[in-house]
């Protein structure tokens, strides 16, 4: 193993200097000339830093702790965690993962955790919700991930802009021509449904159009469901569907095809989620949008390493390990920006809505 002292011969400078250099205090103290020649050489050298010995030396693991309500086994969720592990590692940190039932098995995740002398906490949800801090990690710098502080946003926390989806959906439907549009929304109390409720009557009436319950139904996942679409088609006959999510746009595809309708030709529509079963196998493909996964994982470790250790904000790595993955990727806010931190969304254009209106 090479070693400082080897460095140092190396470089012709002080064992103290190659420390400096090497653990990211040589700002104001080091030469940049010489701080440049120091890390080449370290590179060439094969140097590498041990974990161990640096904890000690900081009473820092460098390691965080990811707690996750089912997200860890949610296909698409589970961009939250790959992109919030591309994080970590940039920025010369391990996470460790654990899934928990939201119950009972919580307190032991963390408890595991903390065995580990995790530095700092990610916090998720499968979906955005306000959500109270475990006390077992109210004294350790924590971020909330796609979920909100229900004790005041004392916690930061990031989720997607919910009203911004519902507006901008809305929005893409009204730009095609549609003026009779449905809302398949959510039967459960969730952020997301009241936001993106918010959104699409927001639009409506900035189109000059007045919002209507005839014109929206509340659905889960049963056999019913596909009738209650049905009933409200037959009800208002709309030229355009806003649905929740992906899923139960294939009730819009379903009674569209009953009825011997094309969507994207005679009726439009548009989910949430991009969804790889419903957004990429239903025919025409689903325009939808994207919940922003990525960023909020990447942005998520960016806080807590910032609440870990203050003076790293600027040193933070930002996007450039992003290069060769699949997009689209948005523009992260500021470390500093207040919470509750939401995200906009992208709106991805695929063959569900008429062109020129129905």
């Amino acid at each position: 193993m090479v070693t400082m002292r080897e460095i140092a011969r190396k470089a012709g400078v002080s064992v103290s200097t190659v420390s400096l250099v090497l653990n990211g205090k040589d700002s104001g103290r080091v030469k940049a000339g010489d701080a440049v020649r120091i890390r080449k050489l370290a590179q060439k050298m094969g140097y590498k830093t041990n974990p161990l010995a640096r904890s000690l030396r900081t009473n820092k693991t460098r390691i965080l702790g990811f707690v996750s309500e089912e997200v860890a086994t949610t296909p698409f969720a589970g961009r939250l965690i790959l992109e919030a592990q591309d994080a970590a590692s940039q920025n010369g940190y391990v996470m460790l993962t654990v899934n928990t039932d939201g119950g009972s098995s919580e307190k032991e995740e963390i408890d595991a955790l903390k065995s580990y002398g995790v530095d700092g906490f990610l916090y998720a949800k499968m979906y955005n919700r306000y959500v109270h801090l475990p006390q077992e990690i109210r004294a350790c710098p924590a971020v909330l991930v796609d979920a909100m502080d229900a004790d005041g946003n004392r916690v930061p926390s990031i989720s997607p802009d919910e009203f911004r989806i519902g507006y901008d959906a809305t929005r893409r439907l009204l730009e095609a021509g549609c003026r009779r549009i449905a809302y398949i929304g959510c039967s459960g109390p969730m952020i997301a449904e009241e936001g993106r409720r918010r959104g699409y009557h927001q639009a409506l009436r900035e189109a000059g159009l007045t919002p209507d319950p005839q014109w929206e139904v509340a659905v889960d996942n049963d056999e019913g469901d596909y009738r209650t679409v049905g009933d409200l088609w037959d009800r208002c006959e709309p030229d355009g569907f806003f649905c929740f999510n992906d899923a139960r746009a294939l009730y819009v595809y379903l009674q569209a095809a009953r009825r011997g309708l094309y969507v994207g030709k005679d009726v439009s529509v548009i989910g949430v989620d991009n969804h790889q079963v419903f957004a990429q196998t239903l025919v025409p493909r689903l325009t939808t949008i994207g919940l922003p996964h990525y960023e909020m994982g990447y942005w998520a470790v960016s806080k807590v390493i910032s609440l870990i250790d203050p003076k790293a904000g600027g040193r933070i790595r930002g996007r450039d390990s992003r290069e060769g993955r699949k997009g689209p990727f948005l523009p992260l806010p500021p470390l500093d920006s207040a919470s509750p931190v939401r995200l906009p969304c992208p709106l991805i254009e695929k063959g569900s809505i008429v062109f020129g209106g129905a």
